[in-house]
């Protein structure tokens, strides 16, 4: 039986069928042709996937795929992910300003938290069993170094009581974008800030004048060094606002933003810190 409908259906398959086109007055054959259940399945279903691949064609590569749902265009993803990091740092800058309100609001009105000046007895270490006495390798030892200490005259000897820059608050000298990033393998020594015209540049930091002048490559220039062994430059600038040996404090106005010098190419400053004769990258201690 099995046998007989496989039979069957191969047959059906392979029977040929005649198609006709006739003129319906004159019943002239216009055009005919022979075909089988087997090819029509054929050719059906490579129909079906020649125009299957031109659809996906024409909507992955033409501007059709804006009209699916949930697709979006490539340059409307950029814009809402720049409008949502300036939505975040626009909240970041409220909330800041909202504790600095707060905080002022406290101490105007004389409430201000103050800490407990007993401390709480940690009760699950028996401190009757620690062990404070130095031992007899540890007392010899600081005796050697004491009096090896007694009649040095080395003041290199002695400890620094040097600051780490990393304390320091570094004050912005411009608000603006920046441009082109500090990289040593480019002998970029600094950043680029681009600046509205006539924007005031304003010293990072407390310091004196060392440099206030004229160069062809980087126009009005002005560097002011300050404690630490740290040295500010600020390249590109229109005028400057300070002489050599001027003392300035944080956040005082020392030069006007510019376009001077051959290697300058827009309103903008280039700003450096050196620190103990190195360049160090400002954008890791000052938020332009």
């Amino acid at each position: 039986m099995k046998e007989d409908k496989k039979k069957k259906s191969v047959d059906w398959l392979r029977k040929r069928f005649r198609l006709v086109v006739l003129n319906d007055e004159t019943f002239e054959e216009r055009f005919s042709f022979k075909l089988t259940m087997g090819g029509l399945i054929i050719l059906i279903g490579a129909t079906t996937m020649v125009m299957t691949f031109l659809v996906i064609s024409l909507v992955a590569f033409t501007s059709l795929r804006e009209y699916i749902p949930g697709y979006g265009d490539v340059n409307m993803r950029r814009q809402l992910i720049s409008l949502s990091v300036k939505v975040d740092s626009l909240e970041n800058s409220q909330q800041a300003k909202d504790w600095y309100i707060q905080n002022l609001g406290n101490v105007l009105n004389g409430k201000l938290e103050t800490q407990s000046g007993k401390q709480i007895k940690d009760t699950s270490i028996n401190y009757k069993d620690i062990n404070i006495r130095p031992s007899y390798q540890d007392s010899m030892m600081r005796n050697e170094i004491e009096r090896q200490d007694k009649f040095t005259l080395n003041l290199s000897d002695k400890p620094k009581s040097m600051q780490s820059i990393s304390s320091f608050f570094f004050f912005s000298p411009v608000a603006g974008r920046v441009t082109n990033s500090f990289n040593l393998t480019q002998a970029h020594y600094g950043v680029d800030i681009v600046g509205k015209e006539n924007e005031i540049i304003k010293s990072t930091l407390d310091g004196t004048v060392v440099f206030s002048g004229w160069s062809s490559t980087d126009g009005y220039v002005i560097q002011v060094q300050h404690s630490n062994n740290l040295m500010s430059i600020y390249k590109h600038n229109s005028d400057l606002t300070k002489a050599v040996g001027d003392y300035v404090k944080a956040g005082e106005p020392i030069a006007i933003i510019g376009n001077s010098g051959e290697v300058s190419f827009g309103m903008h400053l280039h700003f450096e810190l050196w620190y103990n004769g190195n360049p160090i990258n400002p954008q890791d201690y000052i938020v332009f």
